[in-house]
């Protein structure tokens, strides 16, 4: 039972349980203080958006409700008020249910019937708590259960959080682009195994960054649009109890219309209970960008390493002191949070994995913390792409001399000796080079191996860098020209 202090004031409700104590102020009722009293374990509330989610549910179905003829005017309107009120950001701190509470997201769905309830009554004149009037479980959660409302607030919460990844996401990759074109020319080493491979430009990496960020995002974007299919009406256990025949399909417009995104019923409602696979699709999708954006920050770290003993390829924006007792050093801050972030996303997938998996018959229970999950990891993958963007990449630099330098030096140009002079001795030419500390152009020219004009044209790096056109050339020659008919 909730504590009494000397100056607190308390109004008694009861359920099945029998009477509570329930703090006279609170919009929340007696579920929500059972819930609080049995589950004080973290300081993580329910999600803002999920909240927004579940007031977006009770409101579309204080709307279909009414129109079957189910809910007086008078009490849909004043639960949809509530319902506007809260999705608007008020009454947010009586949303005080613990993210890890009883199976299934009960607490939460009554969180927000009771909130709603109150609140309503409260728009019609009456005190909190008169439930003979507007009852949370008879009106505001009228044809509907924790077992539908929480699988359609997951979709909701979800597809509403991709709005904000997704500008995120087009405009980090954006920046690498900026940075592709500016560096478009600018010739350094490539590296395969961390050793000296063939040639490649900077913008052509920065470029391959952009493009990972876009495939990853349509990747999620793809499997997000199963999140789009609703069990809302499936009531207790996917078999519409308790809701009129049009219901399921209502709701799903009245959201359609509310969320402005094409939500529909799903074909079997029972399977989109049972089964919450297209969360989970999703949270996958959600990690696969993680591993990328985290492939990428790896990058930057390892391209800026130095200033003196590393790649030094790149110079990554100064952003805090590196060290507590070596002056002046600078640390790839940035990438390193980027990386911390991105493992953290990779373990809320693997949570995620295993709830989605824990389902049993007509119900998965382990929704709450399926949704947590996803809706933090798109938060911290959103956060992350911004500093991402506006504290590092947006102000990377390059050493161009270093880039120019590695080039030349590298052991890969022997690569382009390989149709001269054949694989064995172009790789005794870089063995040997390596040994004497010579550049293969160097080595080849000393061994004069080829004329100075042909070594000007076979070791350019730049031209190394794509596609040989003289290859065309001669099989353009052996291709028949074809016959006009």
């Amino acid at each position: 039972m909730a504590k009494k202090s000397a100056t607190a004031k308390f109004r008694e409700e009861k359920d099945s349980l029998g009477p509570y104590q329930v703090p006279a102020d609170a919009y929340y009722g007696i579920n929500v203080a059972r819930a609080l009293e049995n589950f004080p374990i973290s300081r993580r509330k329910i999600h803002p958006r999920l909240v927004v989610a579940y007031c977006r549910i009770k409101k579309a179905a204080a709307k279909v409700n009414q129109q079957a003829g189910r809910l007086p005017k008078k009490h849909a309107d004043a639960i949809r008020k509530a319902a506007d009120e809260v999705i608007a950001g008020g009454l947010r701190d009586h949303f005080v249910v613990d993210v890890f509470q009883a199976g299934a997201g009960t607490s939460t769905n009554m969180n927000a019937n009771e909130v709603l309830a109150n609140r309503a009554l409260e728009l019609i004149g009456k005190k909190k708590g008169q439930y003979d009037t507007i009852s949370p479980n008879d009106h505001v959660n009228m044809g509907q259960s924790t077992n539908d409302t929480f699988p359609t607030a997951m979709r909701l919460s979800i597809v509403d959080s991709l709005d904000d990844f997704k500008p995120e996401v087009l405009a980090l990759a954006k920046s690498f682009d900026k940075l592709a074109k500016k560096y478009a020319k600018t010739i350094k080493s490539g590296r395969t195994h961390l050793q000296d491979a063939v040639p490649v430009t900077l913008g052509s990496e920065f470029a391959a960054y952009a493009a990972a960020l876009r495939s990853s995002l349509a990747h999620i974007e793809r499997t997000a649009t199963d999140l789009l299919e609703l069990g809302i009406g499936g009531s207790a256990a996917g078999t519409g109890m308790t809701t009129h025949p049009a219901y399921a399909k209502q709701m799903c417009a009245e959201l359609s219309k509310e969320t402005k995104k094409k939500f529909v019923k799903a074909a079997d409602l029972q399977h989109a209970m049972q089964s919450q696979a297209p969360v989970g699709r999703t949270s996958g999708a959600i990690r696969d960008f993680a591993v990328e954006l985290g492939r990428i920050a790896n990058d930057l770290r390892l391209l800026s390493s130095g200033p003196t003993t590393g790649l030094a390829e790149i110079v990554l924006p100064s952003v805090q002191a590196g060290s507590s007792i070596m002056p002046g050093k600078i640390n790839p801050s940035i990438p390193e949070m980027v990386n911390m972030t991105c493992y953290h996303v990779i373990g809320n997938d693997e949570c995620v994995s295993r709830s989605v998996g824990a389902g049993q018959l007509e119900l998965n229970v382990m929704m709450p913390i399926m949704v947590e999950n996803v809706l933090e990891s798109l938060e911290v993958l959103t956060s992350t792409c911004r500093q991402l963007r506006v504290r590092c990449v947006d102000g990377i630099t390059v050493n161009k001399d270093r880039c120019k330098d590695y080039a030349y030096r590298s052991m890969g140009l022997a690569t382009a000796l390989n149709p001269h002079i054949g694989y064995l001795n172009a790789a005794k030419v870089a063995k040997a080079a390596l040994a004497e500390g010579k550049t293969i152009p160097e080595l080849v020219r000393a061994e004069g191996m080829l004329s100075e004009a042909e070594l000007k044209k076979v070791l350019d790096p730049v031209a190394m860098t794509g596609p040989d056109p003289e290859l065309a050339k001669k099989a353009g020659k052996k291709t028949p020209a074809r016959k006009k008919r």
